[in-house]
C-alpha cells in the first residue's frame, strides 16, 4: 500500500481538511470492526504507541493504539486550527504538523505568498519531509486551499511550489475553492489570478470546486430537508452537518458547504484506502486525464447528491446515477461539459458494481458526450468495493472538459475591471518582492490557458492532425 499527505493551508483549506478526517475516520470505523491497524488506514493515518517516548509507530497487523493524521495544517490566524485542537479531533494531529501565526493575511495574495512564504519556508519544508519520512512509499500530497483570499491562494501556492521542489516526483493534487462573482472579498479577483498562474504551472491536477455551487447543492438539500419532497428528510446527525445539531441548529456558516468538499476527497481517495476489483491509482488520475501539461483542470461531478447528507429517499438506480454524474446539477462548479468538449473523463465507483455496468453506461452515454477525435476512448475507471457509509454505491466524474474556459474567462474579466482602474493596486506592492509585472504575468498566463482551450475548442467535430497536438503541448 501507498501513503499521502493532506496539506491544508488557510481556514477553508483546514475547515475542508477538519470535514474529511472527520468523515474519513467514521468510514474506517464502520468497515474496520477488529480495531486493527490494517493496509486502508495506513494509507492515511499513521498508529502511534504513545507510551513510547518518541511516539513509537506500530506496524500494520497491530492493534490500533492512536491514529495521528498523515496532515500538515498551516494557517496564518490561529482561530481555525485552535479550533481543531479543542474539538474531537485534537488527538488525530500533534504539534509537529502544525503551523501557525496571528495576523493572518488581509486578503492579500502578496502577504500569503511573499512574506509569510519566505518568512516560514524552512519550517514549511521542515513539516512536510517529517510528513513524507513518516511513509514507506508517499505517492501523493493533496493541497486544499481557497483562491479569493490571501492566505490560502497565497501561501497555499508557495506551499505547492516546495512540494514540487523538495519533492518533484510526488504527485501534487490541488483542491481549489474558487470565489462567487458576489464574493464580499473585493480583492479576490487579484488573488484568484495570481493564484492561477501557479496552480497552472506547478500542480499536476487541479480540481476547482465554485462557492456558488456549493451553495446550490446546500439550497437543494435544505430544500429536501424542508419537505421538498414527500418522505425527504435529513436526518440530525448526518454527513453534511457537523454532527452539533441538524441544518438550522448549531451549523457554522461553511459547514455544508465544506462538507461536500470533503465528500469528494473521500471519494478520489477511496481507492487509495480500500480495496476494489478496479481500483485506480492516484498516479493514474494525471497520467490519463492530462493530455497537456497545463491543461489539468478537471470537472467534479458528485451522485448521488445525497451521498453529501442521509436523506431518506429512495436509491437512485444505477443507470440513472451515471447519467446524473454528467447533469450539471451535480456539478461542483457552473459549466457546461456537454456543449464543450472532452479531453478525458475519469469514472470513480464505489459499491457494488461490476464492471459490466460501468462498460454498459459508458456504451449508452458515449453518444452524447462530444470527446476529441483523437482520444474517443478516453476513459478511466476505478471500482472500490466499500461504499459511502449509509449508501449501496456512489460516483465521481472527473472530467478534463473545454467549458472551464467559460470559469477562467469571467475570472480574467472581474480581474480586468479592477486592474484597468489600478484599484487596490498599492495594497499590493508595497510588499517587498511583489512587482508589478507579477500582475501581468499573472493574467497573461490566464489568456494563454484560455487560448489553449479554445484551439481545442476550435477542433470540436473535425479530425485534428498530430502536428496541431504537438503545437498545443508545447
Amino acid at each position: 500500500m501507498t501513503q499521502s499527505v493532506i496539506v491544508q493551508v488557510g481556514q477553508c483549506g483546514n475547515q475542508i481538511g477538519c470535514r474529511f478526517w472527520d468523515l474519513a475516520l467514521r468510514e474506517h470505523a464502520h468497515v474496520n470492526k477488529k480495531g486493527v491497524y490494517d493496509e486502508a488506514l495506513s494509507s492515511f493515518f499513521r498508529n502511534v504507541d504513545s507510551r513510547i517516548s518518541d511516539g513509537g509507530a506500530c506496524g500494520v497487523g497491530e492493534r490500533i493504539q492512536h491514529l495521528k493524521a498523515r496532515a500538515v495544517l498551516v494557517d496564518m490566524e490561529e482561530g481555525v486550527v485552535n479550533e481543531i485542537l479543542q474539538g474531537p479531533l485534537r488527538e488525530v494531529f500533534d504539534s509537529t504538523q502544525l503551523l501557525t501565526d496571528v495576523s493572518g493575511s488581509g486578503n492579500n495574495w502578496a502577504v500569503g505568498h511573499m512574506t509569510y512564504g519566505s518568512a516560514y519556508r524552512e519550517q514549511i519544508v521542515d513539516k512536510l519531509r517529517k510528513a513524507a519520512e513518516h511513509c514507506d512509499c508517499l505517492q501523493c500530497f493533496f493541497l486544499i486551499h481557497s483562491m479569493g483570499g490571501g492566505t490560502g491562494s497565497g501561501l497555499g501556492t508557495k506551499v505547492l511550489k516546495l512540494l514540487e521542489e523538495e519533492f518533484p516526483d510526488v504527485c501534487r493534487i490541488v483542491t481549489s475553492v474558487y470565489p462567487s462573482a458576489e464574493d464580499d472579498v473585493i480583492t479576490s479577483p487579484y488573488n484568484s489570478v495570481l493564484a492561477m498562474k501557479e496552480l497552472t504551472e506547478h500542480a499536476d491536477c487541479v480540481i476547482p470546486v465554485e462557492n456558488q455551487s456549493l451553495v446550490d447543492i446546500v439550497n437543494k438539500i435544505k430544500y429536501m430537508s424542508d419537505g421538498g419532497k414527500p418522505g425527504s428528510v435529513i436526518k440530525r446527525d448526518s454527513a453534511i452537518i457537523s454532527g452539533r445539531g441538524g441544518l438550522s441548529g448549531a451549523e457554522k456558516p461553511f459547514d455544508a458547504m465544506n462538507n461536500i468538499v470533503a465528500n469528494l476527497l473521500l471519494n478520489i481517495t477511496s481507492s487509495a484506502r480500500f480495496e476494489g476489483s478496479l481500483n485506480m491509482d492516484l498516479n493514474e488520475i494525471a497520467m490519463n486525464l492530462v493530455p497537456f501539461p497545463r491543461l489539468h483542470y478537471l470537472v467534479p461531478s458528485l451522485t448521488p447528491i445525497y451521498t453529501l447528507a442521509d436523506v431518506n429517499v429512495p436509491s437512485r438506480r444505477l443507470d440513472q446515477m451515471f447519467s446524473d454524474a454528467f447533469s450539471k446539477n451535480h456539478q461542483l462548479i457552473r459549466a457546461d461539459p456537454k456543449h464543450s468538449l472532452y479531453l478525458a473523463c475519469a469514472l470513480m465507483v464505489r459499491g457494488n458494481v461490476q464492471v459490466s455496468d460501468l462498460r454498459r453506461n459508458i456504451e449508452r452515454l458515449r453518444p452524447s458526450l462530444p470527446f476529441v477525435s483523437w482520444n474517443q476512448e478516453g476513459w478511466k475507471t476505478g471500482l472500490c468495493s466499500v461504499p459511502p457509509v449509509g449508501h449501496s454505491h456512489s460516483l465521481l466524474a472527473l472530467a478534463n472538459n473545454t467549458c472551464l474556459k467559460s470559469t477562467f474567462v469571467e475570472l480574467s474579466e472581474r480581474f480586468t475591471k479592477l486592474y484597468r482602474k489600478k484599484a487596490h493596486l498599492h495594497h499590493y506592492l508595497h510588499i517587498d518582492g511583489m512587482e508589478q509585472s507579477c500582475f501581468s504575468e499573472a493574467v497573461t498566463s490566464l489568456s494563454s490557458l484560455i487560448e489553449e482551450y479554445d484551439h481545442l475548442d476550435a477542433t470540436k467535430g473535425k479530425i485534428v492532425l498530430d502536428a496541431t497536438r504537438l503545437s498545443i503541448a508545447t
